[in-house]
């Protein structure tokens, strides 16, 4: 026999052995039987990991009407691997239209009743899933002895197109078939996470961006009533839903760019789905900047009302809630300029008009910002006002709304910033997702793992683990955390050494208030 044969022998038989391991491993991992069939995951640092468990059919066939239950499924189905994403624009994973499947992280299948922390992924409504390894819930369910989940669920264009004015009847729920698969995902969660280690009595649903906001859109919602106890928000600033008017004119901008009429509904539900992603492309109709936007719809139906207009919803009042934001939100979308970091005094309100949210004037903003900062750069006055003009009103108005009616709630603010870059991005949108799942070293985590960042995400991490398991956030850990109220407003500020302040930026809040808050879309 020759070497080279001798070698491709042996190199067969190293992976014939590799192979076999992998399968006996897969057949060896834990085992849960859902409603639907048994799935296998596996175990990773001592906790038990069940990916891409599917709860819901196909969504392609169904294409802008709710989802179906899944098919039973006979044989044991491996759940280690993701499932696809909803169809996007911005991703490198797979995805598809059969994308209703979810993740679980358990510390153990032993009948124990643990609190269940389900994560809504954030994205604006357009993009994401519940895969990002930022998500990833190894660490908070081995650090807090509860059970996590994560989901996909429709986007954009297949999640909230409303074609209930253009289409038929069965098109009703069209603007909201995306919030309708998560109230799937929690109806999953009530009929099976006590398999899976979990109290479907404690489920809190908590979110980011997008994602917070799509929790306080159920908290609206008849249909999701009873499915979650507890909810958490980070920087998810829904106020108002978008109005049936306003999105009957994005449809319709949809299907023009597509070359259909208005009555061309039904060939709208059979193109194929790339050709759907690549019209996501237009340019609002409404909006002067921007590609087109598709979100919960203010339908009369499963939405019946916005979210926090005229007033806090007195259905879900008994619901205990966090808000957070951060205290550098825009330096996340408006960061990645270079210009915004060199910017004049006389550049400056050109720039900073398009960007607020808020319609008051740039001058009397930057004079009242130079007054309140003197130190102050021209780009730090900028991503200041455009945070407190644009992301944070709507945070502000949530918590105001509930306590107005007595609705308890616990407002946090993170000052602590990031450490990469220079610190140049400091408390962005989004910083505070690493630290809430203490995953600072997962790809996408600009924290660092230094002491401080440690100190913080130990703090962040037992706050909401604590509100997970009692409804009350406060825990050895932070300083006593008041409920927020009026006119107190007191936040709990986390930073290295973290406190409670009454109505932190008091003079920016006040600043801007002169002004209505509509969210940018609706």
């Amino acid at each position: 026999m020759t070497t080279h044969r001798r070698a491709v022998l042996a190199g067969g038989a190293a992976a014939s052995l590799v192979a076999a391991t992998k399968a006996r491993a897969a057949d060896e991992g834990p085992i849960v039987a859902t409603r639907y069939g048994r799935v296998r995951g596996a175990e990773v640092e001592g906790i038990k990991v069940f990916k891409g468990v599917r709860y819901g059919a196909d969504t392609a066939p169904r294409r802008f009407r709710p989802a179906l239950p899944p098919k039973p499924w006979p044989d044991v189905v491996d759940a280690l691997a993701y499932g696809p994403a909803s169809p996007q624009a911005k991703t490198q994973e797979n995805t598809s239209e059969d994308c209703l499947f979810l993740n679980v992280w358990t510390p153990g299948l032993d009948g124990r009743k643990r609190p269940v922390m389900v994560y809504v992924h954030g994205g604006a409504h357009a993009n994401g899933s519940g895969s990002d390894p930022l998500y990833d819930g190894v660490r908070l369910a081995r650090r807090g002895d509860v059970v996590v989940v994560t989901v996909n669920h429709r986007l954009n264009v297949f999640g909230y197109a409303y074609l209930a004015e253009l289409g038929g009847p069965d098109l009703a729920d069209s603007g909201n078939v995306g919030n309708l698969d998560l109230v799937m995902a929690l109806e999953w969660v009530r009929d099976n996470i006590a398999a899976f280690g979990g109290d479907p009595g404690n489920v809190t649903a908590f979110g980011q961006s997008g994602g917070g906001a799509k929790v306080v859109t159920m908290m609206a919602m008849p249909a999701a009533r009873g499915l979650f106890h507890k909810a958490a928000t980070m920087s998810g600033q829904h106020v108002t839903a978008m109005g049936p008017i306003h999105a009957t004119i994005r449809a319709k901008a949809f299907m023009e760019r597509l070359g259909l009429r208005p009555d061309q509904v039904d060939v709208l539900r059979t193109l194929p789905a790339p050709q759907l992603v690549e019209a996501l492309k237009t340019p609002d109709p409404l909006e002067s900047k921007g590609s087109i936007l598709f979100w919960s719809v203010m339908d009369g139906g499963v939405l019946p009302r916005h979210p926090f207009y005229p007033d806090a919803p007195r259905e879900s009042a008994h619901i205990p809630m966090i808000i957070g934001n951060t205290h550098d939100e825009t330096r996340a979308f408006l960061g990645g300029d270079p210009r915004n970091f060199t910017l004049t005094w006389d550049e400056l309100p050109q720039r900073l008009a398009p960007e607020l949210v808020l319609d008051v004037a740039p001058r009397r903003v930057i004079a009242r910002y130079r007054e309140l900062y003197p130190h102050y750069t021209p780009s730090e006055v900028f991503f200041a006002a455009t945070t407190a003009g644009r992301s944070w009103p709507g945070h502000l108005i949530q918590a105001e709304q509930r306590a107005r009616i007595g609705a308890p709630a616990w407002m946090y603010q993170l000052d602590f910033g990031s450490p990469i870059d220079g610190g140049k991005l400091r408390a962005f949108h989004g910083f505070d997702i690493a630290l809430v799942f203490d995953n600072l070293d997962k790809p996408g985590s600009k924290t660092g793992t230094g002491p401080a960042a440690r100190k913080v995400a130990h703090q962040m991490s037992e706050a909401f683990l604590a509100f997970a398991r009692t409804g009350d956030p406060n825990c050895a850990v932070i300083p006593a955390w008041s409920k927020y109220t009026l006119p107190r407003r007191s936040t709990l500020v986390f930073d290295e050494t973290s406190a409670m302040v009454d109505d932190p930026r008091k003079e920016e809040r006040e600043l801007f208030s002169m002004a209505p808050f509509l969210k940018e879309g609706t």
